[in-house]
């Protein structure tokens, strides 16, 4: 298993949450932000993520003969497109000046789980392509690859609730585009690998 792609990816997949989570620690009562609130969000959005690329490859474990064959596009299309999909809402959202507002009282379990599985979507996606990009073939590689995503972005996104409380939305958007960049350059990475060695 290629455990640098692997630790690449998960990176990238987490910098949307990472970017949440710092949002939630900026704009929340400083006094409000503990380990407590932080390791709630952080175990969310750790789930999703590890959650939703397993999705992914059993929906691609259905089609997986005609995948193996342009599995390096598949890589480099969603891959790039998702990193640029990030890097453009990131600016987007820099150009409009929006601020996101959050009271501690007003994250929700319902509010948790919209926000989670909306930073997690790109995962989904990627999931159908990781056991090429990372070489996680067969279930249990597959497990210990999701698991390894999970616990990657439970950490940077409880991390990320302590950065907001201490800098500030100063780094949310910085943390968006280089979870974009970070993508891109894994599809091109995969790509490059498949079409020339």
């Amino acid at each position: 298993m290629d455990m640098v792609s692997l630790v690449g990816i998960a990176v990238g997949l987490a910098m949307d949450a990472f970017a949440v989570c710092i949002t939630n620690g900026a704009v929340c009562k400083r006094e409000n932000v503990n380990a407590r609130f932080a390791l709630r969000l952080a175990v969310s959005f750790g789930f999703f993520q590890a959650m939703m690329p397993m999705i992914g490859w059993l929906i691609g474990k259905a089609g997986e003969s005609l995948i193996s064959s342009v599995d390096h596009w598949i890589a480099l299309i969603l891959l790039g497109y998702l990193g640029g999909r990030m890097i453009y809402e990131s600016v987007k959202k820099r150009k409009a000046g929006e601020e996101e507002e959050c009271r501690i009282d007003s994250v929700s379990f319902r509010t948790l789980m919209a926000l989670s599985l909306a930073t997690s979507i790109d995962a989904l996606a990627t999931g159908i392509i990781l056991p090429s990009a990372v070489g996680a073939g067969s279930l249990p590689l597959m497990l210990i690859a999701v698991g390894a995503i999970g616990l990657i972005t439970l950490c940077i996104a409880f991390a990320g609730v302590f950065l907001g409380k201490t800098f500030g939305t100063l780094i949310a958007g910085k943390a968006e585009i280089l979870g974009g960049v970070v993508l891109i350059g894994i599809g091109v990475k995969i790509f490059v690998e498949h079409m020339f060695f």
